[in-house]
């Protein structure tokens, strides 16, 4: 098994996979600004890609775009049925990913209805099925004996302390026996959402259920972590093997930018100018790549809620900001600044 995880110095910081936020454009733009150790995809519905039709197969793999500058980078699928898990891993494998993660801690309603997300949670027997079909799919072949395959690709997960209440003693031991290359643990249970703060001591708490049972999956932390510095902490902290950034990124494309800072150097300040000039590229490639009028275009409103992050923090940014609102296109924007 090629797994790269074992491969990168520890603690390892990553970017979170965030709907409509971490899409081709963006992550791009990070790449090349200051990129993470691994980064993950939006989350992608493995049954739309394999039941959906032609035009919306074609709007998923929008979300599947990437390019070599941000490898090892890790495809997200949402599921809860083995059969697509299987299909989509193996279209992973085949389309280049470094990795696959499957989401077991979303919280959307609607994810929930079709049993995937954090609905996984109160479903262990088919949590770990789904795996075993990812790893199966990333191995390229079918799991007809149901056991345990090295796949290709890594597998991991990403997921909740708990569903109403705080599982992690029952639910972390049954996604460990599948042996996951990593866990990623949001400090908090799906019925907290993101309104309280995450509970890091759950991270440790999760390591320490790991060592006891003697597992070589890796366990990340995540939860209101906004900095490298303090991603290091929690690592420190907790003895999480990583850490997990997802909102500190809104705006701040140099987030990871300290990972490639050599000793002694200290994170220089970004100007308004150098903002605004990356702001313009985020909204270039966001139109070339997503845009248009081609199939499974995304709608240019995505790009506001950017703008509300990147134009913050100065005299009349809240002005300038309104203005943006109105833009049509990225050349409207361009203009404006």
């Amino acid at each position: 098994m090629s797994n790269f995880w074992q491969k990168l110095k520890k603690p390892i910081i990553v970017l979170a996979p965030m709907a409509d936020v971490t899409d081709a454009s963006f992550r791009r733009v990070i790449a090349k600004n200051g990129k993470p150790d691994v980064t993950w995809t939006e989350f992608v519905s493995a049954d739309g890609l394999v039941l959906a039709s032609p035009e919306g197969k074609a709007i998923l793999m929008k979300d599947l775009i990437f390019t070599e500058s941000e490898r090892p980078i890790v495809a997200q699928f949402f599921t809860s049925r083995p059969d697509t898990m299987e299909k989509a891993a193996q279209l992973a494998r085949e389309l280049g990913f470094d990795g696959i993660d499957i989401n077991m801690g979303c919280p959307d309603k609607g994810i929930e209805k079709q049993g995937a997300g954090a609905a996984m949670i109160k479903n262990p027997k088919r949590a770990r099925e789904v795996i075993r079909a990812a790893k199966a799919g990333a191995a390229g072949r079918k799991n007809e004996k149901d056991e345990q395959i090295e796949p290709d690709l890594p597998v991991s997960v990403k997921t909740r302390i708990g569903f109403n209440k705080n599982e992690l003693d029952t639910w972390l031991p049954e996604l460990l026996a599948e042996e996951p290359a990593v866990i990623t643990v949001h400090a908090r249970t799906r019925k907290e959402m993101s309104k309280v703060p995450a509970r890091w001591e759950e991270v440790k708490r999760a390591v320490e259920i790991r060592n006891k049972l003697g597992s070589k999956t890796l366990i990340f932390g995540n939860g209101d972590v906004m900095s490298v510095a303090e991603a290091r902490q929690k690592a420190a902290e907790t003895g999480a093997d990583g850490v997990m950034l997802g909102r500190a990124i809104f705006g701040n494309p140099w987030l990871f930018a300290p990972l490639h800072l050599k000793e002694g150097e200290t994170p220089r300040e970004i100007s308004i100018q150098e903002k605004l000039a990356v702001l313009v590229e985020h909204t270039k490639l966001f139109e070339e790549l997503l845009g248009g009028t081609t199939i499974g275009a995304k709608n240019f409103a995505i790009m506001k809620k950017h703008y509300k992050a990147y134009v913050n923090g100065w005299d009349g940014a809240k002005e300038f900001r309104m203005k943006l609102m109105d833009a049509q296109n990225a050349t409207e924007v361009e203009t404006m600044i």
